[in-house]
C-alpha cells in the first residue's frame, strides 16, 4: 500500500463511525475556533496601537515627571511638609503630586542622550463654548503639540502661529453644535479660565483641526500661543515670589535610539530623581492587559483541544477493537507494523485538520462580521480599530498545532494497532 493509499483508507476509515467521528471533530472545532477568535482580537489590537503610536509621530519623545517621595506611601503616612517647595504652575495650591522645578529643567537637559528639554505649562481651563449652544466642561490634552494627531478635517497645530488655535476631538462636534469636522475649520470657540483669585476670563481661539478618537486621550489640543495666553492669565493674583513648578516635563531622544540607549537614558534620570516614559511605555499596560485577556482565552481553548484529544485517542481506540480482524488480515497479506502505525496515525491527523479547519473558517467568517458591526457601531469613535484580523501564518500554526495534538492523541491507538499479532487478531470476536 503506497502513501498515496493510506491516506485515502486513513480518509475513508474516519467516516466508518460518522457520529463518534463528528463528535470528536466538533470538539477540536470549538477549541480551534477559540484559538482563531483570540488570535485575532490579539493581531487586530497589538496592530492598532502599533499604528497609533506611528501615526502620532512621538516615539522620540520622553515625558519626565518627579518621583514621588518614597516617605508619602499608604503604609508610612505622609511625606514631610516643605514649606519652600514649589506649586505647580497654572493652578492654585494643594497639587498633590511633586513639581519639575528650574534646577530639575536643568538636571534633565544635562542627561546625556536628551535634546529639547521644555515643561509643560499645565492650564485648566473652565469651559468651551461655540455661538450661543452653551458652555461645555472640556479636558486639555498636554501632548498636543508634541505629537502628530490623526486628523478627521483641517491642520495640524502650529507651533509659530501668533494666533489662539484648538483643535478638537472628535467627539466634541455635537455637542458644541457643529454638524461635521468639517464645518468646525475656521469657526471661533470661546474658552473659560479662572485667574489665580477666581475671577472669570474668556478667551477666543479659531478651531484650526479636528482629531479622530485615539487610545492615548481625547482631549482638546492647544498651540503654544493660547496656551502661554491661558497660563498667563491663571497666574493673574498669584503672590510674588512664589517658586513655580510644572507637573511634566518633555524631551527628545535620537529617533534611531536603540532599546538599550534608551533604557541607559530611563536609569540615568532615575538615578536622578525622575521618572521617564515613552509614548510605548504609556500604552504597555494597555496592551499588557488585553494580552493577559487573551492568555486567559486560548487557555480555555487548550484546555478544549485537550478533551478533544482524549476523544481522538476514545475514537481511535474503539476502531482499533472494532477493526482487529481486519488488521489482522492486513498484516496477514504483509503489510508492515508501520504502515498500520501510519494508517491510524493518519486517521488522527485527518480528524485535527477537519475541525481545526472548519473551526478556523467559521471563526474568520464570524470574527469578520462581528468586528466590522463593531467598527461602525460601538468602536465607531476610533477609526482605523478593528478588533479581529486575521492573519494567514496565525491561522496556518493554528491548524498545524492542533494536527500536532491529533497526531500525538492518536499515538496510542496507532501502537495498539500496529502490535496486533496477526493470528490472535483474525481469531479475534
Amino acid at each position: 500500500m503506497n502513501p498515496l493509499d493510506l491516506v485515502r483508507t486513513a480518509i475513508g476509515n474516519s467516516f466508518r463511525s460518522k457520529l463518534r467521528t463528528g463528535l470528536t471533530v466538533v470538539a477540536i472545532f470549538i477549541g480551534a475556533f477559540t484559538l482563531t477568535i483570540t488570535s485575532a482580537i490579539g493581531t487586530g489590537i497589538s496592530n492598532y496601537i502599533n499604528a497609533q503610536v506611528t501615526s502620532i509621530g512621538a516615539a522620540d519623545v520622553l515625558t519626565i515627571t518627579k518621583t514621588t517621595d518614597a516617605s508619602a506611601s499608604s503604609t508610612s503616612g505622609p511625606a514631610k511638609y516643605k514649606p519652600n517647595q514649589a506649586t505647580v504652575n497654572g493652578g492654585p495650591p494643594g497639587v498633590t503630586i511633586e513639581p519639575i522645578t528650574a534646577d530639575d529643567l536643568a538636571v534633565i537637559t544635562a542627561t546625556p542622550g536628551l535634546s529639547d528639554v521644555n515643561p509643560i505649562t499645565r492650564v485648566t481651563p473652565t469651559f468651551i463654548e461655540f455661538a450661543d449652544n452653551g458652555k461645555f466642561v472640556l479636558t486639555i490634552n498636554p501632548a498636543a503639540t508634541l505629537t502628530k494627531a490623526d486628523l478627521a478635517a483641517g491642520a495640524q497645530l502650529s507651533e509659530s502661529s501668533t494666533q489662539n488655535e484648538v483643535m478638537l476631538p472628535t467627539s466634541y462636534l455635537k455637542n458644541l453644535g457643529f454638524a461635521s469636522a468639517e464645518s468646525a475649520i475656521g469657526e471661533q470657540v470661546t474658552i473659560g479660565v479662572n485667574d489665580y483669585q477666581g475671577i472669570a476670563h474668556e478667551v477666543t481661539a479659531t478651531v484650526v483641526g479636528v482629531q479622530n478618537e485615539t487610545l492615548l486621550g481625547s482631549g482638546v489640543g492647544l498651540n503654544q500661543h493660547l496656551t502661554t495666553e491661558l497660563s498667563t492669565i491663571q497666574s493673574i493674583g498669584r503672590p510674588a515670589g512664589l517658586p513655580i513648578g510644572y507637573s511634566v516635563a518633555t524631551a527628545r531622544i535620537a529617533s534611531d535610539s536603540t532599546s538599550a540607549q534608551i533604557d541607559t537614558i530611563k536609569k540615568d534620570l532615575a538615578d536622578q530623581g525622575f521618572t521617564a516614559m515613552t509614548v510605548a511605555d504609556q500604552i504597555g499596560s494597555f496592551e499588557t492587559v488585553i494580552n493577559g485577556i487573551i492568555g486567559v482565552l486560548n487557555a480555555f481553548a487548550v484546555i478544549a483541544l485537550i478533551a478533544a484529544g482524549f476523544g481522538i485517542i476514545n475514537t481511535l481506540l474503539m476502531s482499533v477493537q472494532e477493526r482487529t480482524r481486519e488488521i489482522g488480515l492486513m498484516k496477514a497479506m504483509g503489510m508492515s507494523g508501520g504502515k498500520v502505525y501510519a494508517l491510524f496515525s493518519m486517521e488522527a491527523v485527518f480528524i485535527g485538520f477537519l475541525g481545526s479547519a472548519i473551526g478556523a473558517l467559521v471563526a474568520i467568517i464570524v470574527g469578520s462580521v462581528v468586528s466590522e458591526a463593531l467598527a461602525n457601531t460601538a468602536l465607531s469613535g476610533l477609526p482605523g480599530l478593528h478588533v479581529m484580523q486575521f492573519a494567514p501564518g496565525s491561522i496556518a500554526i493554528i491548524i498545524l498545532v492542533v494536527m500536532l495534538i491529533a497526531f500525538l492523541a492518536g499515538t496510542l491507538p496507532a501502537r495498539r494497532a500496529a502490535r496486533q499479532n496477526p493470528i490472535d487478531a483474525l481469531r479475534y470476536e
